[in-house]
């Protein structure tokens, strides 16, 4: 492991953003510090392998993290050490970002596109600085794989139990609850702490709808499987939604619940601008499921979620914002608080919590 001053060029900030780079040869080092340098990023350190790169980062403490190692020949087990030891935003180029779906479900905050660099050493350099610099103002946190095996929570393959089933169809008052969950930047390593700590035996059917780039929807939902207890899976049209499993909104479109607990996947209208839309799938619960819902938007950028929960409030649903605190970025949260779309608003570790309780009351059998 080497460490680098790293220059910085006439008028960029007096406090430049500082990272570690973490790629798989030396060749590439020395050309990842020299691109930096040049645009006034300060590299604190740089590493080759896992073990340096994480004494690094513990060492140095840096902004952010940029990592250009395969994820394959350890890549996205440095993800996984740097969210668990000590949260750190990472931005992946180059090796890392050629198969990054895994790596950004597992923490990582964004990636530089693979053919950037094709465009020339300039501007790859203005894109790792502009990508670095906001990542650097991400706040992350713990990554909960740690966590989920100290409790026993290996994936829904080992679980051993299967999802209660409950009828989807006659009385409004014995259909099972819906949770649906919209989530951002941020977002992966949130949805793993609080769908890990929600029971097996949950009497409601969980849809979640995460902004993500096209093609990294699976990797998520491979991932979530593989860390949480309750099953995991992509969407499709066609769909019904089962108690106890969790259902993720996929990339090409809008997940929209029907009559039923049927699943359609609806073309992005001309002008979206995120897709899947959060809104879309909040409004669709809202007009199906009414007060049987649990509505939760969790950390990210923007406004999508908000409409939709203020949709799910009007109808009798309860709804639950990520706090200020606890967001990566209080955006979303704060746009539904903002239109009063938020019963409750309430830290990550204690969202889990909420969404059982609130199941548990629209649970209770009611008199005939």
């Amino acid at each position: 492991m080497s460490s680098s001053a790293g220059g910085r060029v006439p008028g960029t900030p007096a406090r430049p953003v500082t990272v570690v780079v973490v790629a798989g040869t030396h060749v590439r080092l020395a050309r990842l510090d020299q691109l930096l340098s040049a645009v006034g990023v300060l590299v604190l350190a740089t590493a080759r392998t896992v073990d340096e790169g994480v004494v690094a980062v513990l060492e140095h403490k840096p902004d952010v993290v940029l990592l250009d190692l395969a994820l394959p020949a350890g890549g996205l087990d440095l993800v996984e050490q740097v969210m668990a030891r000590r949260p750190t935003p990472i931005v992946l180029t180059g090796a890392a970002a050629d198969s990054s779906e895994d790596a950004l479900a597992a923490g990582a905050v964004d990636v530089v596109a693979v053919g950037t660099e094709s465009l020339g050493a300039a501007i790859y350099a203005q894109a790792l600085a502009r990508h670095l610099t906001v990542a650097s103002r991400v706040r992350v946190i713990t990554h909960p794989r740690g966590r989920l095996r100290d409790r026993g929570m290996t994936g829904s393959s080992s679980s051993g139990s299967p999802s209660p089933a409950l009828s989807v169809v006659g009385d409004d008052r014995r259909r099972p609850p819906v949770v649906v969950i919209g989530a951002s930047t941020g977002g992966p390593p949130a949805l793993a702490a609080v769908l890990g700590a929600l029971p097996l035996d949950l009497t409601a059917s969980v849809v979640v709808v995460q902004h993500m780039a096209d093609g990294f929807v699976d990797g998520l939902a491979r991932w979530l499987d593989g860390v949480i207890a309750l099953q995991v899976t992509v969407a499709s049209s066609g769909d019904r939604l089962a108690p106890g499993r969790v259902v993720l909104a996929p990339s090409n479109g809008n997940l929209v619940v029907e009559q039923g607990l049927r699943l359609s996947v609806e073309p992005p209208r001309r002008d979206q601008f995120h897709v899947p839309e959060i809104d879309r799938t909040l409004r669709s619960v809202a007009t199906v499921c009414r007060e049987r819902a649990v509505g939760v938007l969790l950390t990210g950028m923007g406004r999508d979620g908000a409409a939709g929960m203020l949709a799910m409030r009007r109808v009798g649903a309860f709804t639950i914002g990520q706090d200020e605190g606890t967001s990566a970025v209080w955006g979303m949260p704060a746009a539904a608080a903002a239109l009063d779309g938020l019963d409750v608003e309430l830290p990550l570790p204690e969202i889990a919590a909420g969404i059982v309780d609130a199941v548990a009351r629209l649970s209770v059998p009611e008199a005939v």
